[in-house]
């Protein structure tokens, strides 16, 4: 193991930290609300912007021959280690720092017992940093690892792997830039910061997200057919309608429950005083049908590559199973404990959980 392989994860993090400190960012309302002010906790969002210097510098490096091109890919075992090294040391400080919930020291390692820290005076939101560091370090891995083997196999490039790096660039990009659309989604509002999040977007997320380039990288080009490669184009795009256009129907819905999405989808709504459900348009099809857009893009992910038949790949979708499903049990348990006789109103109304017809 080199230390500037072990070092890379780590310098990448703090880059990350330092550039979403210094570059402008806007500020906004989220949707939770501080216990300690009464008022919304407030974002500075500047993601995408801070991606793309990341990447730009990163380049810049490699074009100055400071950094081999493909050095993440070379190095990805030693880098894999810095980042689980310091997820595991960033998940020690922020929950035995904390005040303890109750629950035992494991499950609070585990879950975490801050709610939404946040640092410097609120110049810093624990989640958002997390999740800006760890797309911008798989950024990193999809970009180095396709040079290598673009470097590898310099007459048979593989147009699978181009495809691939085409569609994660995009898949980041634009979740960084609906940055403020995420202040509505379940992390925020039911889950604290532990090792799931903090070690998860830490390690999990920049190293096993790229499991299918890792694990293809090196290999020669499969020469997919047109038609694989064109159905897991439509694959992606579909699930990407179906995940952004949920959430961002719910975003538009909480700012105001009157507004007509997309111009065309009328607000359903079911009331029970002053609880309220939406029960139209996306989330009239299934009740979390944001999860089969992250399933179908997973899938068009894994199958842009051209080797269906290998079993590497397919465990970023099958990962989205394991998560998405408890995920989707425990936020209707949650449900059920707000809104009671109005969530089984919109439980007969929209009897399916995740896919239409199915389950």
């Amino acid at each position: 193991m080199t230390l500037a392989g072990f070092l890379i994860a780590p310098v990448v993090y703090l880059l990350v930290f330092c550039l979403h400190l210094i570059v402008p960012a806007r500020e906004v309302d989220g949707y939770v609300i501080s216990p300690a002010t009464g008022r919304p906790y407030r974002y500075r969002l500047n993601g995408l912007i801070v991606y793309w210097i990341t990447v730009a510098l990163w380049a810049a490096c490699c074009a100055s021959g400071l950094l081999a091109w493909d050095a993440l890919w070379t190095f990805r075992w030693e880098s894999l280690a810095g980042a689980c090294v310091t997820g595991l040391v960033f998940t020690s400080w922020i929950v035995l720092t904390a005040p303890a919930t109750g629950k035992g020291l494991l499950a609070d390692l585990f879950l975490g017992r801050l709610e939404n820290p946040q640092w410097l005076n609120g110049r810093v939101d624990a989640k958002m940093y997390l999740y800006l560091v760890g797309a911008t370090m798989l950024g990193l891995n999809i970009y180095s690892f396709a040079l290598h083997h673009i470097i590898a196999s310099p007459d048979d490039v593989s147009n699978g792997v181009l495809l691939y790096a085409a569609l994660f660039t995009f898949f980041l990009s634009e979740y960084l830039f609906f940055e403020r659309v995420h202040l509505y989604t379940y992390d925020f509002f039911a889950e604290r910061v532990g090792f799931k999040l903090g070690w998860g977007c830490l390690l999990f997320y920049p190293y096993f997200y790229s499991v299918g380039l890792w694990s293809v990288a090196d290999q020669p080009n499969p020469h997919a057919s047109s038609a694989l490669l064109v159905l897991s184009v439509i694959l992606f795009f579909s699930g990407w309608c179906f995940a952004r256009g949920a959430n961002m129907q719910k975003y538009v819905f909480k700012r105001d429950p009157s507004a007509i999405f997309l111009g065309v989808i009328k607000p359903v709504v079911l009331r029970d005083g002053d609880k309220q459900l939406l029960a139209s348009g996306f989330w009239g099809i299934a009740r979390h049908v944001n999860y089969l857009g992250e399933l179908l893009m997973a899938t068009g992910l894994t199958l842009s590559l051209g080797y269906p038949e290998q079993f590497m790949p397919w465990l970023y979708p099958l990962y989205y199973v394991v998560l998405l499903v408890p995920r989707q049990i425990d936020d209707d348990r949650r449900c059920a404990q707000k809104y009671g006789a109005l969530w089984d109103a919109y439980m007969k109304r929209v009897p399916y959980r995740i896919i239409p017809g199915v389950y």
